[in-house]
């Protein structure tokens, strides 16, 4: 048997911090656990640094092949106020620390940790239990599972439903403790705004051209709001949240249902309701600034680099309007969108297993629907009809701000949290029927 503590340690100390990757090391001591444990492992990879892993562990062939997919490269450190070593993966204070703790080595131990222990058991699953350890997400997955799924698509024949981040952890919300189960999560949208005027010396100032409008333009994205947009994922979230709240916190969600009153609730309870915000609407955070060359010329031109997140359901064509909108007629507005689709609606047939595994650790917990603002390697899966779902179950202290230690300085885990994720995920393996 694996101690999940002690591997999710020695995977943090592999830098793995994407650019540029270097996942295989990491690959290869998961590749040796599973090997170790009698499961059949395959590796693929287009640049030989940057390998995949796939194991198996075959079922009786009653139900679909079961994905479970992790990636374990990370985010840059760079500039953060570390308090710990971010690779050293060391314990304090009951927390594992380290880069990848959350995001997503630790899912990616739970997973292994699982799949070693059910394979030691000799219990057959329904069907096979497919792992896909992959290289590449946190910048965009060109080397992990966009080229499995477009190069390797036999691997995953059969699949229907896929785990993988992010989803099942708790938050609390107008007195209830809800755990949201990703069913679908929003689109990356590239956005470049242009900004021209007038140039010259810069012993001689101008007024209201280029360096100008780019001031307004960031202002205006600061201070204004997208239109909010109800669609299937967000709609289903918000009715399962409506059901289990009562009185003012109630009214105020089910305001969020109309286009019409939602804009308005969130405005005004955005102190309470901040955490919904993202799944409403469309967002830009703008990312990059580019313009002047040399410290005594006005530019003519700057460029405003935008980090856009879509809605499913809707047309990166109609997002654009809605940010020309916003910037006015004086911007040019250019985006690119990757080339994928979502599924037409989401397939809740794994819904309830997940929620029902949720509960039985957490009797006073909700589970609900969830439309994850970010993206994962899951809409990739999608483009063969799978259905990803985000369920990584981890038990939190109240106090612990998930979505603001992702990503961040300080990212860690509580050792309960982990062991907590092994269990539910062993749990799934063993109930699951497709």
């Amino acid at each position: 048997m694996i101690d999940p503590v002690a591997l999710l340690q020695q995977m943090i100390r592999y830098d793995t911090t994407n650019p540029p990757g270097n996942e295989h090391d990491a690959v290869r001591h998961i590749e040796s656990i599973l090997k170790e444990a009698g499961i059949e492992t395959q590796l693929f990879a287009l640049d030989s640094a940057r390998p995949n892993l796939i194991g198996r562990l075959p079922g009786t062939g009653t139900a679909p092949p079961l994905l479970m997919h992790a990636h374990i490269d990370v985010v840059p450190t760079a500039h953060q106020p570390w308090t710990h070593d971010p690779f050293g993966g060391e314990i304090i204070d009951g927390y594992i620390w380290g880069r990848g703790a959350l995001d997503m080595k630790g899912g990616a131990v739970m997973m292994v940790d699982a799949m070693v222990k059910l394979a030691a058991s000799g219990e057959k699953p329904a069907g096979d239990i497919i792992l896909a350890i992959v290289a590449d997400e946190e910048d965009g997955g060109n080397l992990g599972a966009r080229f499995l799924v477009e190069q390797h698509p036999e691997v995953f024949a059969g699949v229907r439903y896929a785990i993988g981040e992010f989803g099942a952890f708790p938050i609390t919300l107008a007195g209830v403790r809800f755990y949201p189960i990703q069913i679908a999560e929003r689109v990356s949208v590239k956005f470049d705004l242009t900004m021209r005027g007038e140039g010259g010396h810069g012993s001689l100032p101008v007024h209201g051209e280029a360096m100008a409008r780019l001031g307004r333009t960031l202002r205006r994205l600061d201070r204004k709001r997208l239109p909010v947009h109800i669609v299937d994922a967000n709609r289903m979230m918000l009715e399962a949240m409506i059901e289990h709240t009562g009185g003012a916190p109630q009214r105020a969600l089910r305001s969020l249902l109309s286009e019409r009153t939602a804009a308005a609730t969130l405005a005004a309870l955005r102190s309470q309701l901040g955490v919904l915000e993202p799944v409403m609407r469309n967002t830009v955070s703008p990312t990059i600034v580019q313009g002047g060359t040399k410290d005594n010329v006005i530019p003519s031109e700057v460029r405003l680099q935008l980090d856009g997140r879509m809605l499913p359901g809707l047309t990166a064509e109609s997002f654009a309007q809605e940010v020309q909108h916003l910037v006015g007629r004086h911007v040019e507005v250019s985006h690119t969108t990757e080339s994928i689709s979502a599924l037409r609606e989401p397939d809740m047939g794994l819904f309830d297993l997940l929620a029902a595994i949720v509960k039985e650790r957490d009797p006073q917990g909700v589970p609900v629907p969830f439309l994850l603002p970010a993206v994962t390697d899951g809409r990739w899966f999608n483009q063969l009809g799978i259905q990803h779902y985000g369920f990584l179950p981890m038990s939190l202290p109240d106090d612990f701000a998930f979505q603001k230690t992702v990503h961040a300085a300080n990212e860690r885990i509580p050792v309960t949290a982990l062991h907590h994720g092994c269990e539910s995920i062993l749990d799934l393996l063993r109930r699951y029927r497709g």
